[in-house]
């Protein structure tokens, strides 16, 4: 059993103080935690206690560093969760701190995925947004249930806009109709737009083409 004997607040991060056991220097917590844990001069504690505040202490850490990493922008359920394991939390901590985040509303994988969906509308379709979504983690449930939401017809007249520029920059180098039709169909199903969509867009702008 140690004694606290000093609680000293750390003059370069007043959220953080020094912990002193026994008059030795033993560690530093945040302050935050020294409140909640009831900690003061003259208390004592045992091994148990110290490795009880060490887990949260490394919660809290997990936690800010969480908040520091959706600050910027947008993130899903799993961007966080990778971030937090490079920087070597603890499965525990971090899945605490994801909870924290979406009791707060700061992680919200279907709000994510709306918002991705109608910015990256304008420049690709709807397959490769779909497995944009997948790799970040969104569940496919809640990918289909947005995508089931698009206007197919708009989904069209962008994709149309796209070959259009894309087709004058391939007639700067080919001018046989065959080619230009076939490299014009593999641009647009690289940017994720299905067979329906692409067969009709290349018909149409090759119609509408004087070569």
């Amino acid at each position: 059993m140690s004694k606290i004997t000093k609680i000293e607040v750390q003059k370069r991060n007043k959220e953080r103080v020094n912990l002193f056991l026994d008059g030795e220097y033993a560690f530093s917590i945040s302050a935050e935690l020294v409140y909640k844990e009831g900690l003061k001069i003259s208390s004592e504690i045992d091994e148990e206690k110290v490795k009880s505040i060490a887990k949260s202490e490394n919660y809290i850490k997990c936690k800010e560093s969480a908040l520091r990493i959706i600050e910027r922008n947008l993130k899903t359920e799993k961007e966080v969760r990778e971030k937090l394991k490079l920087k070597g939390y603890d499965d525990n901590s971090i899945e605490k701190s994801i909870e924290f985040l979406k009791e707060y509303n700061f992680v919200n994988d279907r709000a994510y995925t709306k918002a991705f969906v109608n910015d990256k509308l304008k420049t690709m379709g709807s397959q490769k947004i779909k497995y944009s979504l997948i790799q970040k983690g969104i569940a496919k449930e809640v990918i289909e249930e947005e995508l089931s939401n698009l206007n197919k017809e708009n989904e069209r007249n962008i994709a149309l806009n796209i070959a259009k520029k894309k087709l004058s920059t391939i007639k700067k180098t080919e001018n046989d109709n065959y080619k230009i039709s076939g490299k014009l169909y593999r641009f647009l199903v690289s940017k994720g737009y299905g067979s329906d969509i692409v067969n009709g867009v290349v018909k149409e702008v090759m119609s509408l083409e004087e070569f």
